[in-house]
């Protein structure tokens, strides 16, 4: 009866205990403390090769944001990384079988083709065209960051990328947009579903769930989108009295609409054929929902197929022109024939 009643005790523990755990919680820092953090920043009288150089760093930390994200020489995403890689030392192979995640590399444009990625300071240089002015946007005054006032993680009030980021690798519970910690990707403020490994190989059933809104006018915004947030710096491709629109917000339109639901066209519209017969999702040119609670692995039209910026765009960089999921200026209409289908 013992033996009985303990293993029921456990049994009933484990399943409190995933009841706790939200369906779709942060992406969490898990492993030993002294994988990221070190007391003194001394070891054997010196700095072991995998730590920075630069340091005695914020928080007792062995790096800096882009040390930690920066695969080592010869190494790579393997799917099973507890550290997601977003800049390699070794070019990366791309593509839904490679090995760049969701937000790509910054990989290509750190090679010194400035139209490949965002240039965030400590990867690459600032850009010698742009200068400090994002497209579509204004002057920052400075060149950006991974996080803090000139970067797009963690709270933007905080002038440190430490700062702006603290205590968000810890954070539990689910991703509701209130902390950093619990924000999408910890973009403040920003909802959605996260792949637990980053997208390594994504596929229809397993993907990041991306939150968009299915806007009724081009003045219509919603701060927990993904669009939104690229809007804070190239404000005139998202939203904007006359930077969009035509006129009552429909085709043909001035810019490529973003936040805007696919579901809109007629049911006999080329845009209804995205993802095939089945309309399956389709991770080449990634659509996004307004409910993010799962992931689609297909689509039904309603407010489950908004075009957004990352349906075109990576985040980081990609081997293409202007940071585009395929090569655009190579011919290559695959992307923009997932949506556009009788062009393709």
């Amino acid at each position: 009866m013992k033996g009985i009643r303990g293993k029921t005790i456990s049994v009933t523990l484990f399943l409190f205990i995933l009841i706790l755990i939200p369906e779709n919680s942060p992406a969490r820092v898990t492993g030993y403390c002294n994988n990221c953090h070190t007391m003194h920043y001394s070891q054997g009288g010196g700095l072991p090769s995998a730590w920075g150089t630069s340091g005695p760093y914020n928080a007792l930390l062995m790096n800096d944001c882009v040390g930690c994200h920066t695969a080592p020489s010869g190494v790579q995403n393997t799917g099973s990384n507890e550290i997601p890689y977003i800049n390699q030392v070794s070019g990366p192979t791309y593509g839904t079988s490679g090995n760049t995640l969701a937000g790509g590399s910054f990989y290509w444009m750190a090679q010194g083709d400035d139209t490949k990625g965002h240039n965030a300071n400590g990867i690459a240089n600032q850009d010698g065209t742009l200068g400090t002015v994002p497209p579509g946007g204004t002057d920052l005054g400075s060149q950006i960051t991974c996080a803090g006032s000139y970067g797009c993680h963690g709270d933007r009030g905080e002038s440190s990328d430490y700062k702006a980021i603290y205590g968000a690798h810890h954070a539990t519970g689910s991703i509701d947009g209130a902390t950093v910690g619990t924000s999408y990707r910890f973009l403040l403020g920003v909802v959605g579903y996260e792949d637990s490994d980053w997208e390594y190989q994504p596929s229809s059933s397993t993907h990041n769930q991306y939150k968009g809104v299915d806007r009724a006018g081009e003045t219509e915004d919603d701060s927990s989108t993904i669009g939104h947030l690229c809007g804070d710096c190239h404000g005139d491709f998202h939203h904007g009295t006359g930077n969009i629109a035509s006129s009552g917000w429909r085709s043909p339109w001035f810019r490529h609409p973003t936040d805007y639901d696919m579901g809109n066209t007629p049911s006999d519209s080329e845009y209804r054929n995205y993802g095939g017969a089945t309309n399956e999702y389709n991770v080449v040119a990634p659509v996004a929902s307004e409910d993010v609670s799962s992931v689609k692995s297909t689509v039904n039209f309603s407010d489950d197929t908004i075009v957004t910026c990352i349906s075109c765009h990576r985040a980081h960089g990609s081997p293409y022109f202007k940071l585009l999921r395929w090569d655009y200026r190579g011919n290559d209409w695959s992307g923009c024939g997932t949506c556009h289908t009788w062009k393709q």
